[in-house]
């Protein structure tokens, strides 16, 4: 008694919709032995004529884009260059100076971005420094994370500091802590260098191709080991020199134009940083034009006004001849 209201209720139902797409519905049955108090709607024997289907439009055949898919090489390639244009860098220059740049995926190269940019570079500065080492934009971030971690604990530079030091030495970033940065963090500190975050620029140097050779230089030139030790543990800077392009010619002109002594050299190292041709020979020359030796430090660390003052000084100053051992005591007194 219940299946049959539910029956007749379901056609009965105004509000009941069936899908559009079915026009035809199956005939149906009337139920067998069912209670005769129950009223089922009628059903019209007319014969009933389909309703015809409607046509079905014909299929369009749409153009195959010409844009390349989202996850395709050419895609990523023109994503990856439209990035660093945005950046303020010149992608096809890029390319020239760092080839491998073109294999390396767009996502590593943000990620290097996000986390050298968050120590607050303008992109002024950020271009700097990939122009200087264009393979920190081949570096996983991952790599370099340790290289931070180690110049903040190991090598004890300051917070503060640190965005100074990548500026300095970008190239810290693409080096290894284990195989280069710790090894010349020790080597720097067996020297007795003991402030070498003053000296960071040298972490990423070759022990073996770098700082030992040109120790061994100056040992071959005649200082012993353990003046040449002290000699680059007094200007550390000294690491920094070509051998080929700017001891050799310095030295050879210490020696032989201007004649003076290598433990001058050992007092005062700083000779290597100046420049031959702007610096040590015009000054040497004016020194010789006026009969005077000064010693090296007053010689090159003044300024252009002081040195030439001091010149004056000595030359209106009754003094001994320059052949004197007293010359330059008396050209340093004199330049106080």
């Amino acid at each position: 008694m219940q299946d049959s209201h539910t029956l007749c209720s379901t056609f009965s139902h105004p509000k009941l919709h069936f899908p559009s797409t079915h026009h035809d519905f199956p005939s149906l049955s009337r139920p067998r032995n069912l209670n005769s108090h129950v009223h089922f709607p009628s059903l019209s024997t007319k014969t009933i004529t389909p309703i015809p289907s409607p046509p079905i439009p014909p299929k369009i055949t749409q153009t195959p884009s010409i844009s390349p898919p989202p996850n395709s090489p050419h895609s990523e390639f023109q994503e990856k260059m439209l990035y660093l244009d945005s950046i303020g860098v010149d992608f096809f220059s890029l390319i020239n100076d760092h080839p491998p740049i073109v294999s390396t995926s767009l996502n590593d190269i943000k990620s290097t971005v996000d986390l050298i940019t968050s120590l607050d570079f303008a992109a002024a500065e950020f271009r700097r420094i990939v122009s200087m080492c264009p393979e920190i934009l081949t570096s996983r971030a991952s790599d370099i994370l340790p290289v931070f971690t180690f110049l903040l604990r190991e090598a004890k530079v300051n917070g503060s500091d640190l965005k100074r030091v990548i500026s300095r030495r970008p190239r810290l970033l693409v080096s290894a802590v284990k195989t280069r940065l710790r090894p010349t963090l020790y080597f720097l500190q067996s020297m007795g260098i003991a402030e070498v975050n003053k000296h960071t620029y040298l972490l990423s140097c070759s022990v073996e191709d770098k700082l030992i050779p040109r120790l061994q230089y100056f040992q071959k030139m005649g200082f012993s080991k353990r003046e040449a030790t002290a000699m680059f543990r007094r200007f550390p800077q000294l690491f920094n020199y070509s051998v080929k392009d700017n001891y050799e010619p310095k030295l050879n002109y210490f020696v032989v134009e201007m004649g003076r002594d290598l433990k001058e050299l050992k007092e005062f190292p700083q000779y290597f940083s100046f420049s031959l041709e702007n610096r040590i020979k015009p000054r040497h020359q004016a020194c010789v034009d006026k009969g005077v030796c000064f010693p090296l430090n007053v010689l090159l660390k003044t300024s252009e006004a002081q040195f030439h003052r001091r010149l004056g000084v000595c030359c209106n100053s009754s003094m001994p001849l320059t052949k004197s051992p007293l010359s330059p005591i008396k050209c340093l007194i004199d330049s106080m």
